[in-house]
């Protein structure tokens, strides 16, 4: 948990650390005033990637809650930064450093991303759970037992929220319970 945590805030100390740690290796190390200037636009670079993977691990909820990063989170940054450490020292004497550097970069982006779309599947499935189970509701017990005869034309059931409404098919030469079809008094 420490080594997580540290890595959460290393991140985001990393994004200033890093481009200026190109930019002293190139002049520590390098061989002329072009390789500083070339390392002052990689440092931007670098520092502008550096940041937006950072934000894009910080958008997942349970990064910002616990201020932790995960296991993998830490491999894919030990990698990445130790790259770019590893580059200071040899700016002008192994450019295939750069390129792998750039490759590892574009992987941690798509990774970071993978994550949170992952983290948001999560909590899209838990919140359509809790939406699923508020609108089931309480489990109400039946409240009239099974055995009641129907009365008033309504058919009790075991579930308080249905009601059976039987339908009686009338005959066209019969007259609807309760009144005649002709529309006339019966004395008439």
């Amino acid at each position: 948990m420490f080594v997580r945590r540290v890595f959460y805030y290393w991140q985001f100390i990393a994004v200033l650390v890093l481009p200026a740690w190109l930019l002293v290796g190139a002049s520590v190390y390098g061989s002329g005033g072009w390789d500083v200037v070339g390392s002052f636009f990689t440092g931007l670079v670098v520092g502008v990637s550096l940041l937006a993977v950072s934000l894009i691990f910080f958008a997942r909820s349970e990064v910002r809650s616990t201020r932790t990063v995960s296991w993998a989170d830490v491999g894919v940054l030990t990698l990445w930064h130790g790259l770019i450490v590893a580059m200071g020292f040899t700016y002008g004497v192994a450019p295939g450093l750069a390129a792998l550097v750039i490759l590892v970069g574009l992987g941690a982006f798509w990774f970071a991303i993978w994550e949170l779309v992952d983290a948001a599947r999560r909590s899209m499935r838990a919140m359509m759970l809790l939406v699923e189970e508020t609108a089931r509701g309480p489990m109400v017990p039946p409240t009239m037992p099974p055995t009641l005869p129907p009365t008033d034309g309504f058919i009790p059931t075991r579930d308080p929220s249905v009601i059976i409404v039987p339908e009686q098919l009338l005959q066209p030469h019969e007259d609807p319970p309760g009144g005649n079809n002709s529309g006339t008094s019966p004395g008439t």
